[in-house]
């Protein structure tokens, strides 16, 4: 490692060894490095670095290891897992990114006709109808009128294509609001535990101060107002500023769906203390039970008569989530509402330096918020195949929850809705020494034998926070359905040894 002196700091240069095993070279002062090695990222961390390298073993060397594929569960990401595009999305995709073929007269027996129009109105409000270009920074703002459409038909509300800022995926709303948020490590954010640990990773590396507050398993991970205020009132002691609330919902890593009337209390909580509510909604097509449904923070605030005015809030949406799963297109946006313009003209800058999202992302988000109609020739279609993979996607949830639950030593909470389930795996103490002993997290012990004997690929709830001295795994409902009694079995198989080796 050599040190060099910059801009009057001193410089790191270092090689950093990356998954496909090429070296990069870093330059950063030595203040970010210091926010760059706190950065942490579970579902792409050491237990994935380490299934990468057996899927490269097993293309080499095939028979050589106790299985014969690699189950990637750890993340989100259902087309790498055999879910098929939503036929519609891409039919639009295709004649935007190739409007020629509008042109052609086959394409009328090729194509959906509600596709070809949707295709020709895009192209319309695209300058130039250049998807390979630049556009405004905040999205095409034919785009985002759809969008806010999109949006005040979901919630019964208004919505202002002012106030949609497109983005690639949620992922990149989150950096931003991060960065307008937190100054210094005395700024902090109110987090759920456990959390994505997109929100760690992204408040680490701007340099702030995460907040926990815990969801409470034993309601079904239920999110308590007390302890809130519990957490905020600790917090402020320290002097840190408490500046945001997260809330994820439905849930990841939990799975739960808020009730409305908590929503209504998180709501207030918030507008009382001052905080900018972050509301990570990127799951809200997911739900797998008839007594829960999913209703924005925006459409929660207007119904309890809290205006444009009375609470910032910050909603995230992505088309990489819900039946659509379409994550390498990066789409997503933002809607942000009762900032002022000072404060928006600064997101509008830190959007403005990375000149704007992809356009393919863009047109994706647009369809999302505005998918074929009662009516429109792909209705029937476009409804089947929504419709396939939410059940689907429900069957897989409920046939995992029981296989866990019927598990010696793990109890497993019902996924309301999103993609994944966060058992609480009950460690022999024998099995806690072990990992003590291989210098690992119990769970990221438990999570990297499973990986070695079935190829199944999680991870460990520490990597997402949890209750001090519980254990949990997160597992992704995503394998194809015709393969999740392979998956149990699998499953099954390497936990009744597991216990039997390790227990006390």
């Amino acid at each position: 490692m050599i040190w060099k002196r910059f801009c009057g700091c001193a410089v790191r240069i270092g090689l950093l060894r990356v998954p496909d095993d090429l070296e990069v070279v870093v330059w950063t002062c030595c203040t970010d490095w210091v926010l760059v090695l706190k950065c942490e990222y579970a579902v792409r961390g050491e237990i994935v670095i380490h299934a990468q390298r057996l899927q490269q073993q097993l293309q080499t060397q095939p028979g050589s290891l106790p299985f014969d594929e690699i189950l990637y569960c750890n993340i989100g990401n259902p087309q790498s897992l055999g879910q098929k595009p939503v036929t519609f999305f891409r039919e639009v995709l295709a004649l935007c990114d190739h409007p020629s073929l509008l042109e052609k007269e086959e394409t009328k027996s090729l194509f959906s006709a509600d596709a070809i129009s949707r295709a020709k109105e895009i192209l319309a409000a695209i300058p130039g109808r250049a998807t390979g270009a630049y556009s405004h920074s905040q999205g095409i703002k034919g785009l985002r009128d759809a969008i806010a459409a999109g949006i005040a038909s979901r919630d019964g509300f208004p919505a202002n294509a002012d106030d949609i800022f497109v983005t690639d995926g949620a992922s990149p709303g989150v950096h931003m609001m991060m960065q307008l948020l937190l100054r210094d490590e005395k700024d902090g954010i109110l987090c759920p535990i456990p959390q994505y640990p997109l929100y760690s990773a992204s408040i680490a590396l701007h340099g702030g101060t995460l907040v926990p507050y815990y969801l409470d398993e034993k309601t079904g991970w239920g999110l308590e107002i007390s302890d809130l205020k519990k957490q905020l009132e600790d917090a402020r002691s320290k002097g840190i500023d408490v500046r945001a609330l997260v809330v994820i919902n439905p849930g990841n890593p939990t799975g739960q769906v808020l009730a409305e009337d908590n929503q209504c209390d998180i709501v207030r909580f918030c507008k009382n203390e001052g905080l900018v509510l972050l509301a990570d909604e990127v799951y809200q097509e997911n739900i797998y039970v008839d007594d829960k449904k999913f209703n924005s923070f925006k459409k929660i605030a207007r119904s309890i008569g809290y205006g444009e005015d009375d609470l910032p809030l910050v909603s995230f949406q992505s088309v990489s989530k819900g039946y659509y799963g379409e994550c390498g297109k990066r789409g997503g946006y933002m809607e942000i509402t009762g900032f002022s313009a000072p404060v928006r003209e600064q997101v509008y800058k830190i959007a403005s330096v990375n000149l704007c999202s992809n356009i393919t992302g863009q047109i994706l988000a647009s369809l999302v918020m505005n998918p074929p109609k009662v009516g429109d020739e792909s209705y029937a279609a476009y409804k089947a195949e929504k419709d396939g993979i939410l059940q689907s996607l429900a069957r897989r949830a409920k046939a995992l929850e029981d296989a866990f639950n019927n598990l010696e030593g793990i109890s497993c909470n019902k996924a309301e809705g999103a993609m994944y389930l966060f058992p609480q795996i009950h460690l022999p103490q024998k099995a806690i020494e072990a990992a003590k002993a291989a210098n690992k997290a119990p769970d990221a012990f438990y999570a990297l034998r499973l990986l070695e004997s079935t190829g199944i690929v999680v991870v460990p709830g520490s990597g997402f926070g949890q209750v001090p001295g519980t254990w949990h795994i997160r597992c992704t409902i995503l394998p194809q359905e015709e393969k999740i009694p392979a998956v149990i079995t699998r499953f099954k198989a390497f936990h009744e040894a597991f216990m039997a080796e390790y227990r006390d």
